[in-house]
């Protein structure tokens, strides 16, 4: 069992590869889904600044690309990804398809989020006068925030899951080190190690998260 032919230098610079590909993926995912998941929130109907046409044209494409496995997700836009980064593995291959992954789905986190405060905060920054902007900024996101960590942290772990996935196509990192050489090569240590690494790194960002979630709210 804990005969393998993986080096730690291999295992090395497997984790260095998951660790580019989700945080490449998580940044770009947050600039795309945070703007979006607001969006749907002041958009919809009794939102601060209700678009109908806006809503109903963004709603369905955020479900349609959710309702997705990663897996068919990353099999069906691969002529999309050869022509954004010439190539359809290893880790810059694996990024676009992330990225279309999480995006939609933060945009849905955070609007669970938002749609969680008190209406009455919102009627409060109304009767001041305040813009849809200076609402959003100051009483939406602010009042929202340890929600949002809880959010974040969420599609982070959900991120990592999908980088061990992406290695079932030559993605690279944890995932393709797994599947190469844990279970095309039948090496246990390699499979055992990477699922042991992946819970752990799971477990502490679960935790991270909480705590700073608590923080925010006691503040």
């Amino acid at each position: 069992m804990f005969e393998t032919a993986i080096t730690l230098d291999q295992f090395l610079a497997a984790m260095h590869d998951t660790l580019v590909m989700v945080s490449v993926s998580l940044l770009i995912g947050s600039l795309l889904g945070i703007p979006l998941g607001i969006l749907l929130v002041i958009t919809r109907p009794g939102g601060l600044v209700h678009n109908q046409f806006f809503y109903k044209v963004i709603n369905p494409i955020i479900n349609v690309v959710r309702s997705l496995p990663f897996i068919i997700l990353l099999i069906s836009i691969i002529p999309f990804t050869r022509l954004v980064v010439h190539t359809t593995i290893g880790t810059a291959g694996a990024i676009v398809p992330l990225i279309i992954y999480i995006a939609p789905y933060i945009a849905r986190l955070v609007e669970n989020s938002l749609l969680e405060i008190n209406p009455g905060i919102i009627e409060a920054a109304k009767s001041m006068g305040a813009t849809p902007l200076q609402a959003i900024w100051h009483f939406l996101l602010p009042e929202a925030l340890a929600s949002l960590v809880l959010a974040l942290t969420t599609a982070t772990i959900g991120l990592i899951g999908a980088t061990a996935m992406a290695g079932t196509v030559g993605g690279g990192g944890i995932g393709d080190l797994a599947i190469t050489y844990g279970y095309q090569r039948f090496d246990t240590f390699a499979t055992v190690s990477t699922a042991i690494v992946l819970i752990i790194v799971v477990q502490g960002l679960q935790s991270l998260g909480n705590v700073i979630s608590r923080r925010l709210r006691r503040e």
